[in-house]
C-alpha cells in the first residue's frame, strides 16, 4: 500500500469482527463520523474474485475473503480523510455486487473516524504504519447469535438469495473462530459489543 502525507486532523479506529456480530450497532452507538469498508468490495465481475465451495452448491464467489474487497483503496481514503477531514467513498450495493457511486464524509468536529466492516482487520497494520491508528477492536458474540442476527438482517435487506445466505451463514458460524484469532494475530482486541462501547468511549 502506498505511503502517504502524515495526518493532520483525525484518528482512526477500526472496529473488525464476523459478519452480523454488532459492528454497524456500535459504530451507531459511537456517533462519530464511520466509514463502512464493505463499500470497498470489488465489482462482481472483477476477474480477480476468489471462489469457494459452500455445502450444498457450485462453487461462487467468496466474499468472505479478502481478496474480494480493495485494501488498498480503504488504507487510501482514511489517509485522505485523516489529512483532510473529508473524503469521498464508493457506495455499494450488495444485492447487485457492484459500486453504484460515491459519497463524502466528513469530520464534523470528531476527532477521530470509525472504519467498519469484515475486512477491518486488514488494514490494522497498514494504519499504524501511517500513525493514523487510534485504536482496533474486534467484536464478537456466540456463534449461533451471530448466525440468527446475520441471516435475520440479510434476508430483511435482500442482500442475496435465501439459499446462498443459509450456506454463507453455516460456512461463517464454522468458520467464526478463525475470523476472531486472525483480527486477534493482526492486532485487534477481541471484546464484545458492549465492552467495544464503553472503552472507545473514553476516547471520543
Amino acid at each position: 500500500m502506498p505511503a502517504t502525507t502524515p495526518p493532520t486532523q483525525a484518528r482512526v479506529v477500526v472496529v473488525a469482527g464476523p459478519s452480523g456480530s454488532g459492528k454497524s450497532r456500535l459504530t451507531r452507538r459511537l456517533g462519530v463520523p464511520t466509514i463502512n469498508l464493505d463499500d470497498f468490495y470489488k465489482d462482481g465481475d472483477d476477474p480477480t474474485l476468489p471462489m469457494v465451495e459452500l455445502a450444498g452448491g457450485d462453487p461462487v464467489v467468496d466474499w468472505d475473503s479478502p481478496e474480494s474487497w480493495n485494501a488498498a483503496d480503504a488504507v487510501r481514503a482514511l489517509a485522505t480523510f485523516c489529512a483532510a477531514g473529508a473524503a469521498e467513498v464508493p457506495t455499494y450495493d450488495i444485492a447487485t455486487s457492484r459500486r453504484t457511486g460515491m459519497h463524502r464524509v466528513s469530520l464534523d468536529g470528531s476527532h477521530l473516524v470509525v472504519a467498519e466492516g469484515i475486512f477491518a482487520q486488514e488494514i490494522v497494520t497498514e494504519c499504524r504504519r501511517l500513525g493514523v491508528l487510534a485504536d482496533a477492536v474486534c467484536v464478537t458474540q456466540h456463534p449461533a447469535i451471530t448466525f440468527v442476527r446475520r441471516f435475520t438482517r440479510d434476508l430483511r435487506e435482500h442482500r442475496k438469495p435465501p439459499f446462498f445466505l443459509l450456506r454463507r451463514g453455516l460456512h461463517l458460524a464454522l468458520a467464526q473462530r478463525k475470523i476472531v484469532e486472525r483480527a486477534r494475530s493482526l492486532g485487534c482486541r477481541v471484546v464484545d459489543g458492549d465492552t467495544a462501547y464503553a472503552e472507545l468511549s473514553r476516547l471520543i
